[in-house]
């Protein structure tokens, strides 16, 4: 009696389960990662997993990624290369997408609203999902299909072979060991997890540190303009926070009071080194190059010999090359009962060579 209950049970939820079709043979990174971000949809979070190319059972999948040659999210299949597919993400990018790209094209916002605990239509999520493509995904998209980082006329000065992509594929069998489906298949759930893995700390990087850098980046400029210097050339931070690419972002987004390209030096404790530095803002979140460098004479300079150049009481240094510098509390007067933030000296000191470096 028990036997003839169980066995339609299993047939019913065996019906029920859905089940993600990709293909069989060598793994890649794109595929990999296509189906890790499908299981972590509500609609195939539950899903089997079937590797196969034979177009009778890849019918039979709920949804199809990277074989089968068809893009068409109506029937739910994700293929990228047959000819005369070019889709890319939008927002800008132009990178023509792999499984990878067009599952998270189609899928993405949900992935990054649950983490986020937000709805698809938050601002915030809408934002991650574009950092998300552009700092991990793009790069998946770009190997997949064979589009190099660079011209072509130019020969990379040496060769990486660590990124995601390479040691997924590193997973599969070398020629000479014992391969077939079994194996592979057992080798593209690693590969699956690991992708996710390096997904998920991305994701979990932009909720946990990102996110929060931004809004408090946001806070201590506002505070910054209104209370000490409203052109907001000289940015008083008064604690660290990581700011280069939030700042930049932030000036041009609309409905801030940072006026874009106004910014030229940021204020910031150092409470390891019990410091108050000064660096300038780059030209852009990348380069090596400032809106405005600390002045050409004090560069290179040190300590007393910097106080008596600028006038300032407790300088440190001044790079070489003006891109950052430091005054901090006096060693006579610094003890393990100090608060550093307290140091009203310090960062006057620093605010003070702020706005004197302005005047040069």
């Amino acid at each position: 009696m028990s036997t003839s209950v169980t066995e339609p049970q299993a047939k019913r939820q065996k019906v029920m389960s859905k089940v993600i079709g990709t293909h069989s043979g060598t793994f890649h990174c794109d595929e990999a990662l296509a189906v890790f971000l499908l299981k972590q949809t509500e609609a195939y979070r539950d899903a089997d997993v079937v590797r196969t190319r034979d177009p009778a059972v890849l019918n039979g999948c709920d949804i199809v990624v990277d074989v089968g040659a068809v893009y068409d999210p109506a029937q739910q299949r994700y293929d990228h290369h047959q000819r005369g597919f070019n889709e890319v993400l939008g927002l800008g990018f132009t990178t023509k997408l792999s499984s990878a790209g067009l599952v998270y094209k189609h899928f993405g916002h949900e992935i990054i609203a649950k983490k986020l605990g937000l709805s698809v239509q938050d601002e915030k999520v809408a934002y991650v999902y574009k950092l998300l493509y552009r700092d991990f995904i793009e790069a998946l998209d770009a190997i997949d299909n064979g589009i190099s980082q660079y011209p072509t006329d130019i020969e990379p000065r040496y060769r990486n072979r660590t990124d995601l992509s390479s040691r997924v594929a590193k997973l599969n069998p070398r020629w000479n060991q014992e391969t077939g489906a079994a194996i592979l298949d057992e080798r593209f759930k690693d590969a699956s997890a690991l992708t996710g893995k390096e997904f998920t700390e991305q994701l979990d990087f932009y909720a946990d540190s990102w996110l929060p850098a931004r809004d408090l980046v946001t806070e201590l400029v506002n505070s910054s303009k209104e209370n000490f210097d409203s052109t907001g050339k000289v940015l008083l931070f008064e604690k660290f926070v990581p700011w280069k690419e939030h700042l930049f972002d932030l000036e041009k987004e609309a409905g801030n009071t940072i006026e874009e390209g106004a910014a030229t030096y940021i204020v910031y404790p150092d409470e390891i080194a019990h410091q108050w530095r000064i660096q300038a803002v780059p030209v852009s979140p990348q380069s090596f190059e400032s809106r405005k460098a600390l002045p050409e004479p004090w560069r290179g300079i040190r300590d007393d010999e910097l106080s008596k150049l600028t006038g300032i009481d407790g300088g440190v240094f001044v790079h070489a090359s003006g891109f950052i510098g430091g005054v901090y509390l006096s060693p006579f007067t610094l003890d393990e009962s100090t608060e550093f933030k307290a140091g009203n000296k310090t960062k006057q000191g620093a605010l003070v060579m702020a706005k004197k470096a302005l005047e040069f």
